[in-house]
């Protein structure tokens, strides 16, 4: 394991000025400590994003107190300036707001992604720019490779990879951001924080949603949106009343366990409707979905490659490894997926990731499926 001093950015001159978004996690320490080996001037920013009085206690969640305070304290041991921006109200209307709409629609939302696209890389990335910075760095295990333009790629760390959460970052970001971790495994960057005398060395990863740390999401929509828990049905495929649940907001598209009926069959959550508050389940083969419309597609290769059809690969959901797919181009901002054989458990509010190899080559929201 070599030391920070060899890590130079591309395109970014030696001692120029970089900000670093601290989450006061290991990987956004060690970031930020590898470019002051690195000789650049560093300033890190830290996002407050929700009341973190209510966290205080809590672990498995970013940005909550502690988390605030860890991110100081790397930055006083190594001599950096640090901001902590308010970001409470852009944060509850941008992703927490959205993340409520999304389930009482019967979708399965994923905040993370909305975080670094609302907020993240665009809010922090702003206030990085107006600091004169030459690039924001991040601790995300994503690499940024230059070819005749900046390229999103996988990370080296298969299991580390985060490019999924990442498919809505623009162009004009990609060419501004940096991610040093990218090319190493978390192991290595454990031993950066044990090598660099950091206090958050062995601080355990964000496991949780981190407005959610324990886990119970119901709860956080029924605050915001008094009544999301109604009662409704819960009616087999065939048209059979099996039973009666106590919100939809419980259920997920795919899910086979704690669904409340009994039966002699294996039965899958197939489908949610929001209107008539009705949980559709039914066997596993009734799941089998050969397509899906995607919406909000954000581009980041040729998107003219794609008007006739293109042969790629596609993740569906984040723990899913990539599959192969055509994708059509059907608007400046949606795509068809054409799956080469059946996925099960597609569902609405889902992001669809297109991949080329390690490239990122674009991605959207799940928007609808078909068989």
């Amino acid at each position: 394991m070599s030391d920070g001093s060899t890590l130079k950015l591309d395109g970014i001159e030696d001692g120029a000025l970089v900000a670093v978004a601290m989450s006061g996690g290991v990987d956004s320490s060690v970031a930020a400590a590898l470019m002051v080996e690195a000789g650049y001037k560093v300033v890190g920013i830290t996002l407050q994003l929700y009341d973190h009085g209510q966290l205080n206690n809590k672990k498995g969640a970013c940005c909550a107190g502690q988390d605030i305070y860890d991110a100081r304290t790397v930055a006083d041991r190594l001599g950096f300036p640090h901001y902590v921006l308010d970001y409470e109200n852009v944060f509850r209307q941008g992703v927490i707001e959205d993340f409520v709409d999304s389930y009482l629609q019967g979708e399965t939302p994923v905040p993370c992604i909305r975080c670094n696209q609302r907020v993240k890389f665009k809010d922090l990335l702003s206030t990085a720019r107006d600091l004169g910075a030459k690039a924001l760095i991040t601790g995300h295990y994503v690499r940024r490779i230059e070819s005749t333009k900046a390229e999103l790629h996988q990370a080296v760390d298969p299991s580390r990879d985060q490019s999924y959460f990442l498919f809505t970052t623009t162009q004009d970001q990609l060419d501004y951001l940096r991610f040093p971790l990218g090319g190493m495994p978390k192991s290595e960057t454990r031993d950066h924080a044990r090598r660099l005398g950091l206090t958050v060395s062995e601080k355990p990863d964000s496991q949780d949603i981190c407005f959610v740390p324990s886990g119970g999401y119901a709860s956080v929509v029924e605050k915001y949106r008094p009544g999301a828990l109604d009662p409704g049905e819960i009616v087999h495929v065939d048209g059979r009343v099996m039973g009666q649940h106590t919100g939809i907001i419980n259920f997920t598209i795919g899910q086979r366990r704690g669904i409340g009926v009994s039966s002699p069959e294996p039965l899958f959550v197939v489908s949610l409707d929001p209107e008539t508050r009705r949980v559709t389940i039914g066997p596993r083969e009734a799941l089998a979905k050969l397509s899906v419309l995607v919406r909000e597609v954000n581009w980041l290769c040729d998107e003219t490659l794609f008007e006739n059809g293109l042969k790629a690969y596609v993740k569906i959901r984040s723990t899913q490894g990539p599959i192969p797919a055509t994708i059509f181009r059907r608007g400046p901002n949606s795509a068809e997926v054409r799956f080469e054989t059946p996925e099960y458990g597609v569902a609405n509010g889902q992001a669809c990731v297109f991949f080329s190899g390690t490239q990122v080559l674009g991605g959207g929201w799940i928007t609808s499926s078909s068989k």
